[in-house]
């Protein structure tokens, strides 16, 4: 592809690399976020959207604390203050600070608009049981995850039908920073899930390490072969193809991309599709489950968590397959305990998305020494593992290691405490999803992408996600955890 095409507004003079900003900004978003843990609650103005169907009760703060600001002053606030830090950090990467301060005011009002419409009931609504709360008979079921696709498709618009409107733009568009930032703040929200998923029965939590073995060494070998034998693609296009489809999507392509110093366009194409996809699995898997799975309830659910590529769309689809599962073993006279369906899925997931940091470095080593050093004739010095390596990944190191050592030392009271201000900072990393996808569609013009190859892209996926690995999923669930049921209510 050709750069032109999809590569931010060029910087003039970086002071900090967009690595370090990311993990700068990652991490003082969760040390504020901590500090609610410890009785001061300093960023609990951030708002919040809520499956709605009136519209006046969309927007909150994310913390009682602070809701005599109402959803509008939330939402003002949040704007700027995330306009402020960013404007500062657009500053330290040598931009233009007053064309990216224009072009982000309009990126968010955008942006977050597209998440309130994703967060409509009759588009997010997922469970029957929440159709039956808004006085719904049908819904889309996207999850309020929808709200990323329909950013996506906004920036999509504009990038082919207004262009002028998204040359102005580009100063703000800037997906890398935006996913790297969400990616330090994940870590401590995968690490705080962990915790709260250590009571479930030791033998789960075992067969859960299976998912790791599959995702990073069957998965992610087929998926690359895959990309490169039979579709043409170069390693640089192949290796964050195989990680977003093979291991959990978003972050894995963008840390991936930055371990083996892909073009920036490489893992922000393999991001789009990965949501993509993740709402047509959402859309068909939890029946499928219920159709040929009842009877394997936990089979059902950890296929859905090694299969569904990205972590909201993978505990919806949980949700939605427990559900269903429940209430077809209920007519059958069968009352499973709630909750160890959905838990399993999150478990395996939660197991996955813990060693992106380590299968980034993985790669970077062997790009370094193998890959790349080939085309100079002998291995780089040890030192270009550590250039070559995304820095951000040590900032989703820091805080998961961080608010896995705080939740393992919180007592029963202490833990909900410690989820809640960890909730908050996980607020943000929804907000910095929202603008990676904006941008991606805003960097997207379709007519040069295909031309340029994305539909060959997307039939990678189609073919590798429908044809391999969400088949090779079900079976290792079935060996791991067939005969596993929940236990019964009562």
């Amino acid at each position: 592809m050709t750069e032109a095409v999809l590569t931010p507004a060029a910087v003039t003079r970086p002071n900090l690399t967009e690595d370090w900003l990311a993990v700068v900004i990652g991490f003082a978003i969760f040390l504020l976020a901590i500090a609610s843990y410890f009785g001061a609650d300093l960023i609990g103005w951030v708002v919040t959207t809520a499956v709605w169907t009136d519209a006046s009760k969309a927007l909150a703060p994310a913390a009682k604390s602070y809701a005599a600001l109402g959803g509008a002053g939330a939402l003002f606030t949040t704007f700027v203050v995330l306009l402020a830090v960013l404007s500062a950090g657009a500053a330290v990467l040598g931009a233009d600070v007053k064309k990216f301060a224009a072009g982000f005011a309009v990126a968010f009002a955008l942006s977050y608009a597209s998440w309130i419409v994703g967060s409509y009931a009759s588009l997010a609504v997922v469970t029957p049981a929440d159709q039956a709360k808004f006085g719904l008979s049908w819904s889309l079921k996207l999850t309020n995850e929808g709200g990323f696709l329909v950013a996506l498709v906004v920036g999509l618009v504009i990038a082919n039908f207004f262009p002028r409107f998204a040359d102005w733009l580009k100063e703000a568009i800037r997906p890398e920073l935006y996913i790297k930032i969400a990616i330090v703040i994940l870590g401590a929200f995968i690490a705080v899930t962990a915790a709260g998923k250590l009571n479930l029965a030791s033998s789960i939590l075992l067969r859960g390490v299976a998912a790791i073995v599959e995702a990073y060494l069957i998965y992610w070998a087929v998926v690359y072969y895959i990309s490169r034998k039979f579709f043409g693609f170069s390693r640089e296009w192949a290796a964050p193809l195989a990680s977003g489809i093979s291991i959990c999507g978003v972050a894995a392509a963008i840390s991936v991309g930055g371990a083996i110093r892909a073009r920036p366009q490489v893992p922000v194409l393999v991001s789009s599709l990965v949501v993509i996809f993740a709402v047509v699995e959402v859309l068909v898997l939890p029946f499928l489950a219920q159709t040929f799975l009842s009877g394997e309830p936990l089979v059902a659910a950890a296929w859905l968590g090694l299969a569904v590529k990205t972590d909201g769309a993978a505990l919806a689809a949980g949700g939605i397959a427990e559900s269903l599962i429940n209430a077809k073993a209920a007519g059958e006279g069968v009352h499973y305990q709630p909750g160890w369906i959905l838990a399993t899925t999150a478990t395996i997931k939660v197991f996955i998305d813990i060693f992106i940091g380590v299968w980034a470095f993985v790669l970077a080593y062997i790009w370094t020494n193998y890959i790349d050093a080939a085309k100079g004739g002998e291995k780089a010095k040890i030192g270009e593992i550590w250039q070559r390596f995304p820095k951000f990944i040590l900032g989703f190191i820091a805080t998961f290691a961080i608010a896995l050592a705080l939740a393992l030392n919180a007592d029963a009271q202490s833990l909900p405490k410690l989820a809640s201000a960890i909730g908050e900072a996980n607020v943000f990393r929804v907000i910095f999803f929202i603008l990676t996808f904006f941008s991606i569609g805003v960097l997207s013009n379709f007519r040069k992408l295909w031309a340029e190859g994305l539909g060959k892209l997307a039939a990678v996926y189609f073919v590798s996600l429908f044809g391999f690995v969400i088949w090779v999923g079900l079976i290792i669930s079935w060996l791991f955890f067939a005969g596993v049921k929940p236990p019964l209510a009562g």
